[in-house]
């Protein structure tokens, strides 16, 4: 085999052996997550209180009535 291949050949194993050495490292630390930790928790809880508070001064306010209102009459009131 020249020369050139032989320095190719090595230079490739060289690579695959850090791409495995980086996958494996990879997976060490993706798999080493043991779940949310207390700022995670009182984070997502204070996001889920927030939407809810908007969520109920959206469907309680006059708008939203007077639209579903204002649909259910136009559907009632549509002739066939």
């Amino acid at each position: 085999m020249p020369a050139i291949w032989t320095t190719l050949w090595s230079v490739g194993e060289g690579l695959w052996a850090a791409q495995r050495r980086m996958n494996a490292r990879l997976m060490r630390v993706v798999s080493e997550d043991a779940g949310m930790s207390t700022v995670e928790y009182a984070i997502g809880t204070i996001a889920a209180a927030a939407f809810g508070a908007v969520l109920y001064t959206v469907v309680t306010g006059e708008s939203i009535p007077d639209a579903l209102t204002g649909i259910i009459e136009k559907a009632l009131n549509t002739s066939v």
